[in-house]
């Protein structure tokens, strides 16, 4: 739709979810906090796994979660990440290729093992989450393609690439070759914990031009401007002269111009099962209804479509045809 291969390129951290259901007593026993993630070591992911019970594994990593969606949406797409070359790798990779996603990233023959994210699910729908990056730290600048970031309409980069030091020169590079082939470049905050570690890098990304188009939700805009007043917030974010998209949970979302911010509706689901991936796939809807030129709160609309569909399941990625649903809701997205 916009005269490039790829209507949209994720980069990202490749991960393999392991879901369970607990309770908030094994999470307080633990020391986990909810609703949040937590990097940890390989010992650390060893004895957690432990503590679940018949858990769910699902292909998953932030990005490649909205890549995914995007595709189910109707977008072409694709997607950089590292795995290393063993189970959960060739896993991720069958995953994700049929999903209808190019991905081409060669996997690490030696080092730490593919990434997994152990997440814990809640009663009333919460998901905390512990990831082991291993093999994602192995993702370079070496990875990224030029010729496959200038021909996708929009790069949508994860917060969560800014932890290791190599997967933020590939996150930089990526950027500054979109940016000079004239393409968007999106950026998800990814966690408030994230934001709070590199608020000054991000707000310099933005500052610097480096990025068009913002997703956050309330926790991390809040922490993005060191603000607890929403409306505080959300005016500062507006002086920034980019596209922005907060998101607020069953309050639904708010689509931040200079001009204006403009509330959009959740859409109601009958009961939420399972919060994992819902600003993922809500990137994923806004990002399909961006590359097919619908006005930012037909986007807002359509992501949150998406969202809702993801919080009625366990695991991140869509499990209804999602073009169908979109269909169905007067969406037009051929």
């Amino acid at each position: 739709m916009n005269g490039c291969r790829y209507d949209v390129l994720g980069l990202g951290n490749a991960i393999v979810d392991v879901i369970a259901r607990a309770d908030d007593d094994l999470l307080v026993g633990r020391g986990l906090h909810k609703g949040t993630m937590a990097l940890i070591d390989e010992a650390r992911a060893e004895a957690l796994l432990g503590d679940m019970t018949a858990p769910e594994v699902v292909s998953g990593g932030s990005a490649a979660n909205t890549i995914i969606g995007a595709a189910a949406l109707g977008c072409t797409a694709a997607f950089i990440g590292k795995v290393r070359d063993d189970a959960l790798g060739t896993r991720f990779a069958h995953d994700i290729r049929a999903a209808k996603v190019a991905y081409a990233t060669p996997p690490a023959t030696d080092g730490a093992a593919s990434a997994r994210c152990l997440i814990f699910v809640t009663p009333d729908g919460q998901r905390t989450m512990n990831t082991f990056l291993g093999a994602c730290q192995n993702l370079t600048e070496a990875d990224v393609d030029p010729a496959l970031v200038q021909d996708s309409g929009i790069v949508y980069l994860e917060g969560y690439l800014w932890d290791p030091p190599a997967s933020k020169v590939a996150f930089v590079k990526a950027s500054t070759i979109a940016r000079g082939a004239g393409r968007r470049v999106a950026l998800t905050l990814s966690d408030a914990f994230c934001v709070d570690r590199y608020r000054d890098e991000f707000l310099g990304l933005i500052h610097d031009g480096a990025v068009d188009i913002l997703f956050a939700n309330e926790s991390e805009l809040h922490s993005l401007y060191q603000s607890s007043d929403f409306d505080t917030a959300v005016a500062q974010l507006r002086s920034e002269g980019i596209l922005a998209i907060v998101t607020r949970s069953e309050k639904g979302s708010i689509v931040v111009t200079r001009e204006a911010a403009t509330p959009v509706p959740a859409y109601p689901v009958p009961a939420v099962v399972d919060t994992t991936g819902a600003g993922d796939l809500f990137a994923a809807g806004f990002l399909a209804g961006l590359s097919r030129g619908l006005p930012h709160a037909d986007c807002a609309r359509l992501a949150a479509l998406a969202a809702a569909e993801v919080i009625t399941h366990v695991g991140a990625r869509p499990k209804d045809d999602l073009a169908a649903l979109a269909a169905a809701e007067g969406f037009v997205l051929a």
